[in-house]
């Protein structure tokens, strides 16, 4: 697994690149802002991209549509500190693979990317309440595009239950 880390925080990206390290997890790149990390993908094409929301210059959620149009196999998951809905739905618009929260337990963490790897999107069991919540209001305007698959809309089921397991998600 290769991954970027973007965050302005250098403390924060430097102790998670350590982290990520101790698990043996490749850190191809890191980034102080989104103009960094379309330029950092661009050249070395990770396969996952943790990317922070509020930065200098260029946001993370500007940053994560550029990704997601310019390098499709790229997975953009959303590492914040912001548990706000406008935010989490922002996200999902954009074409994050994942939203998860910077208070996350570390093997949680590392659960998660091992999803993301395997090709399925990760949120939280209480994020992907909130999404459910809101895909299931009658006369919310809805984001353009495909609703989700039946197999989808199982996935999170799954998450809300707090399915974390790949084998038991598979």
């Amino acid at each position: 697994m290769r991954l970027s880390i973007v965050d302005d925080h250098a403390l924060f990206r430097d102790g998670l690149r350590s982290l990520l390290e101790a698990r043996g997890i490749e850190v191809v790149g890191e980034a102080a802002n989104g103009r960094e990390a379309v330029e950092l993908a661009r050249q070395l094409k990770p396969d996952i991209v943790l990317m922070d929301l509020t930065m200098p210059e260029v946001d993370g959620l500007t940053a994560t549509r550029i990704l997601v149009t310019e390098l499709p196999e790229v997975k953009v998951v959303v590492l914040t500190a912001s548990d706000d809905e406008a935010d989490l739905f922002e996200s999902i618009k954009s074409g994050a693979y994942g939203y998860l929260l910077k208070n996350l337990e570390a093997d949680e963490f590392f659960r998660a990317l091992e999803a993301v790897q395997s090709g399925l999107p990760v949120f939280t069991p209480h994020l992907a309440r909130r999404v459910l919540q809101e895909f299931g209001r009658e006369g919310v305007h809805r984001p353009e595009g495909p609703a989700l698959t039946e197999r989808e809309r199982e996935l999170l089921e799954l998450l809300v239950q707090g399915v974390t397991s790949n084998r038991e998600l598979a």
